[in-house]
């Protein structure tokens, strides 16, 4: 279905943004939705599909609870992507570490967060500006 749904998209010449404007959504949140990452409330689901000229086959597939971060294989071969693997595999462990020592021991949660990509123009060739904004959750004792 997701193949279906990033066809769909591709075909009605409409941008991750400009969908996500139609929905009062974020443009990462509506491409997690069409990747099956992320569910769609049964109304954006119903809007998204209607824009995208679907049926009720992938408003069903969009409302579902997803089974999240399955990327096959474990260790990506896309190169955007396996960038972003590398970059963890390099700064993950000193990012841990800064992150707990301003905020002690716990982690970032990936429930209540938020991601954005922008473009930033710089004369020596245009760069990719990714956020990453989630809650501090402490690990609890008992």
């Amino acid at each position: 279905m997701t193949e279906t749904l990033l066809a769909a998209k591709a075909s009605s010449g409409l941008t991750f943004a400009q969908l996500a404007s139609h929905l009062g959504l974020d443009e990462m949140c509506v491409a997690a939705m069409l990747y099956g990452q992320a569910s769609a409330s049964p109304q954006e689901a119903a809007k998204l599909c209607d824009l995208l000229g679907l049926g009720k086959d992938a408003v069903a597939f969009l409302t579902r609870y997803p089974i999240k971060g399955c990327l096959d294989p474990v260790v990506p071969t896309d190169p955007l992507i396996y960038r972003f693997y590398e970059i963890m595999q390099v700064y993950g462990l000193p990012m841990k570490d800064v992150i707990q020592e301003k905020f002690g021991d716990g982690i970032m949660s990936a429930i209540d967060f938020t991601l954005h990509v922008d473009k930033v123009e710089d004369p020596k060739g245009d760069r990719v500006k990714v956020v990453f904004c989630g809650k501090f959750l402490p690990y609890k004792k008992w």
